[in-house]
Order: C-alpha cells, then sequence, then structure tokens
C-alpha cells in the first residue's frame, strides 16, 4: 500500500508513475484520495482542538465548585456536555474518512522503479542477459508431456480422473526428481543464509491483504467458503506475513526465510497447447526464498537474490535469460520484477521458472512491518521475494533438455539427490 504522504508530497509523480503500470483513472483515485485525506487532516486538526477545550473545561470545573460557584460550575457543564456531542460527530467523520482513504489505497498498486522498461505485455521487456548454450535435440525428440508417458513419470490422465485438469500425478523417478529438487533448491538457500521454514497451506484473509494477493487476485484463489481461508499461491504469503505487526530492530535486518510448499492457483482462463504438461498447472510445489531488507539496501539485496537464481540454474546446467519486466507485465504489488526463463528445446520456447521482486515499502506498510533505527526512529521495513525454484517448467526443461536414446540423462549437481544419474 502506498504510503498517503508520498501521494501528498508530490501527486503528480505517483500519477505519472501509475500510468506506466496503466493503472485506470490515476488522476481521478489520486485527487479523490487526496481530498478525503485533507477532510480525515481538518476533521483532526478539529478533534485536538475540541478535546483541549474539554480538558481546560473539566478542570475549570473543579475549581469553580471548590470556589462554590455552583451556578458557573454548570454552565461549564452544560458547554462540555456540547463539546462531547460536537466530538462524537467528528470522531464518526473521521472513522469514515479514514476507512475511505484505505479502501482506495488498497486498489493503487505499488509505483514502478525508474529503471522499469515502458510497456503494456511481455513483448516489452526487456532481456537483460543470456546464459548457457541451447542443445540440438534430433527429430526424434519428444516434448516433456511424451517423455512422461513413454517413461511413467508423470501421469496426466490419472491426475484428472483424481481431481481435475492441472492436478498431475508424479510417480517412481518422476516423484523422486521433484524430490530432490526440493531438496537441492533447500539445500542452496540454507547454504545461502536463508533460514527455512515450513509455513501452512492455508491463510486467512488478513494475511492475503497483508502481501497484496487480495483484493487484486481474489479470482485466482481457491478459497474455503466455511472457514473462509485461502491456500496459498506461493509461499511469499505466509512467510512475508510472519512479520505483519512486527517492530524489527536495525541490527537484526536483513530477515532471510526460505520454504517449499505446495502452490495452488485457479488460473482461470487459462488454455491452450502453451498450458499443455506442465506448463501450467493448479497445483505444484515451489521452493520460496524471502527478505526482509533495509530500505537502501533492497536493490543490492535485489542483485543478491537474482544471482542465487542464476546459479541455481547454471547448476542444473540449463540454458537461461533474465528479463526485467516492463510496467503492464509486473504484478500489482512489485516495483521491479526480473523474471527468469528456461530453454524448453522441444518445445523450442522459452518457459518462466523464476519471479524475483522488489516491492520496496509496498508490502511492508500493508503488513504493519517497521524496524526501529539505532538512533530509535520507527521505519517501514522494505520485503522482497522471489522463486527459487518452481519446479513444474524446471521439470519439464530438464525431461526435454536432457533426453537421450539410452533415456533421460540426471544433471551432475542432482544426482546425490536423486540416487541415479538416468531415467529409463
Amino acid at each position: 500500500m502506498l504510503q498517503i504522504q508520498v501521494i501528498r508530497e508530490n501527486p503528480e509523480m505517483v500519477v505519472e508513475k501509475l500510468q506506466k503500470k496503466f493503472f485506470t483513472n490515476a488522476s481521478t483515485c489520486i485527487k479523490e484520495v487526496l481530498e478525503i485525506d485533507a477532510l480525515r487532516r481538518k476533521t483532526q486538526q478539529e478533534l485536538d482542538t475540541i478535546l483541549a477545550e474539554i480538558n481546560k473545561a473539566s478542570k475549570n470545573i473543579g475549581i469553580l465548585i471548590a470556589q462554590g460557584k455552583k451556578d458557573e460550575a454548570e454552565q461549564e457543564k452544560s458547554a462540555v456536555a456540547a463539546l462531547k456531542e460536537k466530538n462524537h460527530e467528528l470522531s464518526e467523520t473521521l472513522a469514515t474518512a479514514e476507512k475511505q482513504v484505505r479502501e482506495i489505497l488498497l486498489t493503487i498498486p505499488n509505483l514502478p522503479a525508474e529503471i522499469v522498461p515502458e510497456g503494456r505485455t511481455e513483448q516489452n521487456n526487456e532481456i537483460v542477459f543470456e546464459s548457457g548454450i541451447k542443445p540440438v535435440l534430433s527429430a526424434e525428440c519428444m516434448p516433456h508431456w511424451d517423455l512422461a508417458a513413454k517413461y511413467d513419470i508423470i501421469d496426466f490422465e490419472l491426475g484428472n480422473k483424481i481431481t481435475g485438469a492441472g492436478f498431475p500425478v508424479y510417480k517412481g523417478s518422476g516423484a523422486r526428481l521433484q524430490r530432490a529438487l526440493i531438496s537441492f533448491f533447500l539445500d542452496r538457500a540454507i547454504k545461502a543464509g536463508y533460514v527455512e521454514i515450513q509455513p501452512p497451506l492455508v491463510v486467512n484473509e488478513a494475511s492475503g491483504f497483508g502481501t497484496g494477493q487480495l483484493p487484486d487476485k481474489d479470482g485466482q484463489m481457491y478459497f474455503i467458503t466455511e472457514d473462509e481461508l485461502y491456500l496459498i499461491p506461493t509461499a511469499e504469503v505466509p512467510v512475508t506475513n510472519i512479520y505483519r505487526d512486527v517492530i524489527l530492530q536495525e541490527k537484526d535486518l536483513p530477515k532471510k526465510n526460505c520454504a517449499y510448499s505446495a502452490c495452488f492457483r485457479r488460473e482461470a482462463g487459462s488454455y491452450g497447447k502453451d498450458v499443455r504438461g506442465l506448463n501450467r498447472l493448479h497445483q505444484f510445489d515451489k521452493v520460496e526464498i524471502v527478505q526482509i531488507s533495509l530500505p537502501h539496501k533492497s536493490y543490492a539485496i535485489l542483485d543478491e537474490m537474482c544471482a542465487h537464481v542464476g546459479g541455481l540454474l547454471n547448476e542444473l546446467e540449463l540454458p537461461y535469460r533474465m528479463v526485467r519486466l516492463c510496467g503492464g507485465d509486473m504484478s500489482f504489488t512489485s516495483a521491479l520484477t526480473y523474471d527468469f526463463e528456461v530453454w524448453s528445446a522441444a518445445q523450442m520456447r522459452w518457459l518462466e521458472v523464476s519471479s524475483v521482486s522488489n516491492f520496496e515499502s509496498y508490502q511492508a506498510n500493508r503488513l504493519g512491518l517497521r524496524y526501529k533505527t539505532i538512533e530509535g526512529k520507527t521505519v517501514l521495513a522494505h520485503t522482497l521475494n522471489g522463486s527459487a525454484l518452481a519446479l513444474p517448467r524446471i521439470v519439464a526443461a530438464l525431461l526435454e533438455n536432457n533426453q537421450t536414446s539410452n533415456g533421460i540423462c540426471i544433471p551432475k549437481a542432482l544426482q546425490d539427490f536423486t540416487g541415479f544419474d538416468f531415467i529409463v
């Protein structure tokens, strides 16, 4: 959530940056929130004045009574009663204005960083760099869904029978590959200084609001009606909410957490060849990394997190590229996002496997996440998160890129985790 003082101090800048994210009616929205905020501040000033008058009058009543001036004391009491009635009316006006300001602020996305490219769609994203050599496969190469059937390691039809489309069943070497990747990603995160968390897979509404999934992505989340709980779309939500309504100490930052979880996304409206097989699922596994940072260090930490993700892909021997998202392709909450995409040799296309984002103080403001400086001042922290990594498209690329006439070769870095070097 944007800080209201940022909007007050430079509304033109805010409108300009919101337009970079293609936020509809930015000018009207900012004008409305400033008008209500002005009413809120004016009402607060009037309340402060009345409270001072009530305190002064109350003290005077005691003096008048002590002096035996009963009639004057009664007149003063009547004046205090009128002030209290006015105080009640103003308090209601203030509460309404504060609620309205918050409701509007919750609908306004985060401001993009200066280096975010202009543009509306993924075609306007900027490729930062590419790494690795794209494998050249034989004419008989197969996409991962055919390989999964050939080696009987992932059963999409069985998942469809048990639950529905987008819920595959991993079997034998496929299940062991999944488990190996999870262990590999967690192992590397822990070596990088992240503290492992095993979070709940369902969260309450406050947690969804805290990280910005609600109300923006309400329709994309699975909702348990009776209990009013949401299945998590990513471990970012419960892990970041560990710090909701918390005041940290400057000396204790950054906080570094990693977590494996199943992730659940409705992905309404997703269909077609680009979402076949593992390309897009309703349930998938992912290891997430989260950091809580000092504001002046958050962009250096973003670079550090991107380097961590790149290192994982290098170890897996997967060709990849790092992409800086344009304003129109960024998430509601992000100030700057880098996507990592791996090359799928059989599909001849790039597959997104990670998003690493800096939210600056946007999530922290919604969460009430602050830290106390060495000087004793309380300040909003910055939050960052990244996929390190999401499994489905990693598995797709591993299967496709490493297929041989003798089976599917497992990258050396994974062999200690799988216990085998070939799927045959």
